[in-house]
């Protein structure tokens, strides 16, 4: 699944644009890499995102395409914040 994508579906991002406009300006990592919109995401990565000075890691637990907003925590895990 697209980065983009999975930051909106798990509502980590509430938009998809702004999830785009947040890698494009390279304020999110992918393992330690930074990562464009496109980029592939699995389970088991590592996503950072920069958020002015608050960073927050989770890890993927799971990859859906749709999911209800009480349930799409179970897609990711907060590592730190």
């Amino acid at each position: 699944m697209r980065l983009d994508k999975f930051l909106k579906v798990s509502r980590i991002i509430k938009r998809r644009t702004v999830a785009k406009e947040f890698a494009e300006n390279e304020r999110v990592t992918v393992n330690g890499r930074i990562a464009k919109p496109g980029h592939e995401v699995k389970v088991g990565d590592i996503i950072c995102i920069n958020i002015g000075a608050r960073k927050t890691s989770v890890e993927i637990l799971d990859i859906r395409d749709n999911v209800k907003a009480a349930d799409a925590k179970e897609l990711y895990k907060i590592l730190d914040s």
